[in-house]
């Protein structure tokens, strides 16, 4: 088997510069590395567990089936925060069938996003008898 020590998810944009203002601040991710020079520079941003880098650059977006989850403590908070960052929401906050709280994002090469919240009672939270 393979020992992963780290991982991260890789976004090469088709505008960079573009994407590093949407990760870095409007969604606000907290940097945990920059390298390289120029416009195609890498940042890689803290992603809760992992991380996901945005270097480089695409002629075309990253493939249609490609989304990001990213559970957050707060759905509706997190969706005041980001329409004042001017972030178009593509899905307002639902509780979803299933209990969990989720509200979809795109960045600016159309990546979707989906924000979810895990409510307390949630069985992925809270197990009666144990």
């Amino acid at each position: 088997m393979v020992h992963v020590l780290s991982s991260r998810i890789l976004l090469r944009p088709t505008d960079p510069e573009r994407s590093r203002a949407f990760y870095g601040e409007a969604l606000g991710l907290a940097v945990y590395r920059e390298f390289g020079t120029g416009p195609e520079r890498g940042t890689v941003y803290f992603l809760g567990g992992g991380y996901v880098e945005v270097s480089g650059r695409s002629q075309t977006p990253p493939a249609p089936g490609l989304q990001l989850w990213l559970q957050v403590a707060d759905v509706r908070a997190a969706h005041s925060e980001l329409l004042e960052r001017g972030v178009e929401v593509v899905r307002e906050p639902v509780k979803e069938p299933w209990g969990l709280v989720e509200m979809w994002i795109a960045d600016p090469d159309g990546v979707k996003i989906v924000l979810t919240e895990v409510p307390a009672d949630h069985p992925l939270r809270y197990r009666p008898g144990i």
